[in-house]
């Protein structure tokens, strides 16, 4: 009997075993709470965030993510994420916990609500990174990146980021992130189990691919 438990327990998926890594939950109640954010209160907050972000979300600093045109649910999780200490900054974890939950959302949706980033094309070839965006890879069992991320990389409404015109170097910089573990904010693990199949080259080409889509 315990060697037909402990075979059928070896044969549950990896997510089966793993625990959340944040403390936002997506009920219902929690969606319609950040879709109630208030814009123009975020966007007085958001004064405070333009030295990084930029004045409408629009970084000029390509270690700095753009924010403008973000899903408002991502952007609301992850200041949860800074604030509970889920995701780690020295400096955006000081601001996250400065601000209330009503603050965070209002921030999300005034973020959101602003005209996404566009980078200036850079020409390559991105042979790797279209072949895991459009169809994966069977070999390491990933599905493509646009099963998430959509085929115009502009993310989903539930915490899945829109990726298309953000700096390749922040892309890039994440996907490492995700990885090595230094960042281990994602949902059971998703994107960990993901990055840390990547190659560098892999990596690289994927932040440039989504760099130069237009949104």
């Amino acid at each position: 009997m315990k060697k037909i438990i402990l075979t059928a327990a070896l044969c549950l998926p990896l997510s089966a075993w793993a625990q959340p890594s944040s403390q936002v939950a997506w009920t219902a109640e929690q969606i319609n709470f950040v879709k109630a954010g208030n814009p123009v209160k975020g966007e007085e907050l958001a004064k405070s965030c333009s030295g990084c972000h930029g004045e409408k979300g629009i970084s000029i600093t390509p270690s700095y993510p753009s924010l403008a045109g973000q899903q408002p649910n991502y952007l609301y999780k992850q200041l949860q994420d800074y604030s509970h200490g889920e995701r780690q900054d020295m400096m955006m974890s000081g601001l996250a916990q400065s601000l209330s939950k009503q603050d965070a959302a209002d921030l999300a949706v005034w973020f959101a609500s602003q005209t996404p980033a566009f980078q200036s094309p850079t020409v390559m070839k991105y042979d790797q990174a279209e072949k895991l965006i459009k169809t994966g890879s069977s070999d390491r069992l990933l599905a493509p990146c646009e099963v998430c991320h959509g085929s115009d990389g502009k993310g989903q409404v539930m915490d899945t980021p829109a990726l298309s015109g953000q700096s390749a170097e922040y892309t890039a910089t994440t996907l490492k992130a995700f990885k090595s573990g230094e960042r281990h904010n994602d949902i059971y693990s998703r994107m960990r189990s993901i990055a840390e199949t990547l190659t560098d080259q892999e990596i690289e080409e994927l932040g440039l691919y989504y760099q130069n889509i237009k949104n």
